[in-house]
């Protein structure tokens, strides 16, 4: 009889043992797949976060290089209306 018991006990803690396992993995697997859509949906937003970055450096580069042409446009006439004024320092009108 004493032996039947100490053999019930030990497929008991086996079983006990198994269960637990099994319990704690599953409880890993979730937390593991809750740790990776964490993850992936701040690489998510980081990334819609960098394409949001790179639409507005192409826009100021517009603008750059819309201002540049613009700044050359105003050089060319004011050194146009400096020579014309040249001209007419030397014509003695001034």
């Amino acid at each position: 009889m004493a032996v039947e018991l100490t053999v019930l006990i030990a497929i008991g803690s086996f079983l006990i043992g198994i269960f637990t396992f099994s319990r704690n993995r599953d409880k890993d697997v979730k937390n593991d797949a809750t740790e990776s859509a964490v993850i992936r949906t701040k690489l998510d937003n980081i990334s819609q976060g960098v394409e949001s970055i790179r639409i507005d450096i192409r826009a100021n580069e517009q603008r750059v290089r819309d201002l540049s042409d613009r700044v050359v446009r105003v050089e060319e006439i004011s050194k146009q209306a400096h020579k014309r004024l040249d001209k007419i320092e030397h014509k003695g009108e001034v």
